[in-house]
């Protein structure tokens, strides 16, 4: 048995530390958090001072098992967790659990997997610090509290199911206000001009006239007397720029760029940089510094130097503005700067490379630019023409690497331009006034959202992910697409002394990977904005954050600040629990002109939808599931009545009706017991009996293709292909197959003997009917007990 064990948080850091250490460490994992706040009840006694409650979860109770027998023989025990707050308490609650001896204990912190950075840990242990605890305790009790108590006034007073939480709910917050800012926008033309001149060494460049004409009869009149007009170079205005490189990354800045530049989600990124870490690629990948050691600076002075040469060095040493920032750590850098690329998934090389190029561009030299402005002036009008260009003279940085920007801070690409003198006149070759709209507010991304809750002093580098994820797995939020519209614009051009009048069509409103509020969302929203201001309130979330950062610094107590938050928070839900009416819910759009009864719009039991008639009348209210871009909010009776169109009858195929309705998943054609989507490019309004026969046959082609096996005694019985593989089918009712279950030597009487052994057990509670919707693929059917029969397993054997 090794005299040392060494605890961390994943088996992959425990794969590279063991590598770095000798015989004399063991080193082991401990999977992540070992105790969290139990989970019956609230966790937590508030009228004993706020203690906590803490539980073992099941999936961990081996892994301590095997840890507290280690931990009693080794002779020292060294507690590795993560350096931030996070991990401080993963190694609090292991020294709790394991009840380790304070004299054989060490606590010990590194910000990059690498055997020096190892060995200084060693060389330098620390006790565990109780304040980095505290904080990470108050974040959690904080959170629980406002989860258990305000939870159950969403189940009360808007709709059952429902929760809510602290740094969620702003989220969400600054999504449905972005939502409707968006959909509140009017959108304005204006017309924009642009020219191609001819300087007298017959060059060519571009200009764009200063002004734009909000009048289509103002923007003709200007191009029809520029045909008549002389132009020319009243002025020339050439000056020095730079370009500086940008920080090395934050947790956030790595989350916006590699959102940006790879397209991935802000989970993915952090599942990324994790392995990095964890591999001893990268430094530790939550953090909120901008800082790099002097180590670092070195090493990357060194490859610059080598690889570019001295005149593309600059040191520089950056400063966080964030807010709440702290300096303690370092930015996310490359462990090893002379390693240019690294071994891994694909994903794990294109971040690793941006994380290179993004640290060393940071100590490289300014880009040196050369910006030129030529200003045209017209004869006949008051109006000028400007001409901007701009040229590289020094590469730097940019040698490597180049931001990229959020969509609304895109710049405008300017090139060089040719040599002009002040005074020469040049000739308009072309000249058009195009019509273009102003754009609303952009809706967020994953990558926008973390920016914005970042400048708000929201959250911290470790919440950002989980926060935005929780948000979309609670149904308040959905990451989707919108297909755009087609506008029509009016061109006016120009040329060779003819004017002419067009139009131009273009495709406007196309959103991909933006961050949309669903129906409940914002009914959760203004409900929270209405009662409970204070927890939805940007400045108070920031605040928050401050306070644990004053605990983490030992300068509050937070069972000071819980008692603080809580007094006046557990007030404003009993509040509201006995004195609000309950969420508007639903809303009455109108009269339906054909049966006279109401129309309404509502959030019914799967998801919003449209009715008419009432839930008391005699005959059956129609319902009617909104499309997946229709929201309540805005849905207009016109829109309503649209959706009631649906199902509609196509006609007769092979003696069997078909119809075409929507439903949970989109549209489908309904043909008998078969359900068959429909595509994009298909409209459940106008598709006809042809284009539906064709996706009947596609539905029953894939239908056959899944069938495996089947048997003369019963055709009842079939094996068929699933999503997770194959499974057995019988009655309408899907049956799973032993895993190691040929298919090819299953006879019809193991198939019975798996039906009945399955079927013996209780049966689970059946959910409530749905609507019929477009049939996804089959999944098999778990049994009560969630395990397949031993007796069906013992039933089949493998035949060679």
């Amino acid at each position: 048995m090794a005299k040392n064990l060494v605890i961390v948080e994943s088996p992959a850091k425990a794969k590279t530390i063991e590598g770095f250490l000798g015989k004399e460490f063991t080193v082991k994992s401990s999977f992540g958090h070992v105790r969290d706040l139990v989970k019956k009840g609230m966790g937590v006694e508030v009228d004993k001072g706020f203690i906590p409650h803490y539980e073992v979860p099941d999936d961990k109770k081996n892994v301590i098992t095997e840890l507290k027998k280690l931990s009693k023989a080794a002779e020292k025990v060294w507690l590795a967790s993560d350096e931030d707050r996070e991990g401080e308490a993963i190694s609090w609650h292991l020294a709790e659990v394991l009840e380790l001896e304070k004299k054989k204990t060490s606590r010990i912190v590194f910000h990059e997997i690498t055997k020096n950075a190892i060995l200084k840990a060693i060389e330098n242990p620390r006790d565990i610090d109780i304040h980095l605890v505290d904080a990470q305790q108050a974040r959690r009790v904080l959170d629980r509290l406002v989860g258990f108590e305000l939870s159950p006034v969403l189940w009360k007073k808007v709709k059952p199911s429902l929760s809510a939480g602290r740094v969620q709910s702003v989220a969400v917050r600054l999504i449905v206000e972005r939502e409707r800012e968006h959909n509140a926008f009017k959108a304005t033309s204006a017309f924009r001009v642009t020219a191609t001149f001819i300087n007298p060494r017959k060059q060519k460049f571009n200009a764009e006239l200063q002004s734009r004409f909000p009048e289509f009869a103002d923007a003709e009149t200007f191009v029809r007397n520029c045909d008549k007009a002389v132009f020319t170079v009243e002025s020339l205005d050439v000056k020095p720029a730079k370009k500086t490189p940008s920080a090395p990354f934050t947790t956030s800045t790595l989350q916006q760029e590699a959102s940006r530049k790879l397209g991935f989600s802000v989970a993915q990124t952090m599942a990324v940089a994790q392995r990095l870490y964890e591999s001893g690629k990268i430094t530790y990948m939550r953090t909120d510094s901008t800082n790099l050691s002097e180590l670092a600076l070195h090493a990357a002075e060194d490859v610059i130097k080598n690889k570019f040469g001295k005149e593309f060095h600059q040191r520089r040493q950056f400063r966080t503005k964030a807010k709440g920032a702290q300096e303690a750590h370092e930015a996310i850098r490359p462990t090893y700067f002379n390693n240019f690329s690294v071994e891994g998934d694909a994903q794990e090389r294109k971040l690793y490379d941006l994380i290179w190029k993004r640290t060393m561009a940071s100590q490289m030299a300014d880009a040196q630019l050369e910006k030129t402005i030529i200003t045209i002036g017209i004869s006949n009008s008051p109006e000028k023409f400007i001409a901007r260009g701009e040229v590289i003279k020094f590469e730097g940085f940019l040698a490597l690497y180049m931001e990229s920007v959020d969509e609304e801070e895109t710049e405008k690409e300017e090139g060089m331009l040719p040599k002009t003198n002040p005074g020469e006149i040049v000739d308009m070759e072309e000249l058009e006034a195009a019509e273009k709209f102003s754009l609303p507010p952009a809706r967020y991304t994953e990558a926008s959202l973390v920016k914005k809750l970042e400048e708000l002093g929201i959250g911290r580098p470790s919440t950002y992910a989980p926060t935005i994820s929780t948000i979309q797995n609670r149904g308040y939020v959905e990451k989707s697409e919108r297909e755009g519209e087609k506008r029509k614009l009016r061109l006016i051009s120009l040329k060779n002394h003819q004017v002419k009048i067009s139009d131009k069509t273009e495709t406007t409103g196309t959103e991909k990977g933006k961050l949309f509020p669903t129906d409940i969302g914002m009914v959760v929203n203004d409900f929270l904005l209405e009662h409970f201001a204070g927890i939805v309130d940007y400045n108070f979330t920031a605040s928050v954050e401050k306070e644990f950062d004053d605990i983490a610094e030992g300068k509050l107590s937070w069972k000071k600040m819980l008692d603080q938050f809580y007094k006046k928070f557990h007030v404003q839900v009993e509040q509201t629990m006995e004195n609000s009416e309950r969420a508007r819910v639903e809303k009455l759009l109108g009269i339906d002109p054909v049966s006279g009864k109401n129309v309404y719009a509502k959030i019914g039991r799967f998801g919003p939808m449209v009715q008419i008639g009432e839930n008391t009348d005699e005959e059956k209210p129609r319902f009617s599931s909104l499309k997946a871009h229709q929201r309540l909010e805005s849905i207009s009776l016109a829109d309503a009545l649209e959706l009631f169109k649906l199902p509609r009858k196509l006609g007769v195929y092979q003696e069997k009706e078909v119809t075409v309705s929507t439903g949970k998943f989109g549209p489908y054609v309904k043909w008998g017991d078969l359900f068959a989507s429909l595509t994009k490019e298909d409209d459940p309004m106008s598709i006809d009996l042809q284009r539906a026969q064709e996706l009947i046959q596609i539905k029953q082609q894939k239908d056959q293709d899944k069938i495996l096996r089947v048997f003369n005694e019963d055709p009842d019985i079939r094996i068929l292909k699933g999503r997770w593989g194959p499974f057995l089918a019988y009655k309408k009712e899907n049956y799973r197959l032993p895993k190691d279950a040929e298919v090819s030597a299953i006879s019809f009487e193991d198939c019975m003997k798996i039906v009945s052994s399955q079927t013996k057990a209780p049966a689970a509670k059946k959910a409530a009917a749905k609507k019929p919707v477009a049939k996804k693929a089959d999944k098999p059917k778990k049994t009560s007990t969630g395990k397949s029969s031993k007796a069906s397993s013992k039933s089949i054997k493998k035949k060679k």
